[in-house]
């Protein structure tokens, strides 16, 4: 009996199909083709096939695997009755719920604007100068050692170190 079926060709990653006449015993890799009908592209869908030898072999009974005849069937070529499709497989969903175009909406956060409005520049500022006026009107108390060491212009004593620092390379 003879079988119309694709014969995987090119590199890995990338097949290009032969779509062959062959007898039913051998393998489609076995080499041993009757002839050659067309080829069949899928990453571009393009399917080049020689409409009267397809449709001679089917007349004579060769039986076309299902991938062959929904490619016959695509490009025109008419099958005959006895040629069995199997229909479109009806796919449900596992879990629908899961789905993101299934989830309820939820609110967006609302986000927080960075850039400062006029009204808050002007009572920054008029913070700041009611602290200064705070700030002198107060007297200095007995705890503020060091307002009054700075009033008086003197500094705090420095520690001076021998060790250089540690960025600067050692002078040899």
């Amino acid at each position: 009996m003879l079988a119309i079926r694709m014969q995987r060709t090119g590199r890995r990653g990338h097949a290009n199909f032969r779509v062959v006449v062959q007898d039913t015993r051998q393998t489609p890799t076995s080499g041993k083709v009757i002839a050659f009908i067309g080829s069949y592209d899928p990453h571009t869908k393009l399917a080049t096939l020689t409409k009267d030898t397809a449709e001679l072999y089917l007349k004579n009974g060769a039986q076309p695997s299902e991938r062959v005849a929904r490619l016959f069937q695509r490009e025109g070529i008419k099958l005959p009755n006895w040629v069995t499709q199997s229909s479109e497989k009806v796919r449900t969903i596992r879990n629908p719920e899961k789905l993101r175009k299934n989830r309820p909406n939820e609110p967006k956060p609302a986000q927080d604007v960075t850039e400062p409005k006029p009204a808050e520049e002007s009572s920054a500022v008029e913070a700041s100068t009611t602290k200064q006026a705070t700030d002198q009107a107060t007297p200095p108390s007995e705890g503020t050692q060091t307002e009054e060491k700075q009033a008086d212009g003197a500094k705090d004593p420095v520690v001076e170190s021998s060790q250089e620092p540690a960025d600067q390379p050692a002078a040899k």
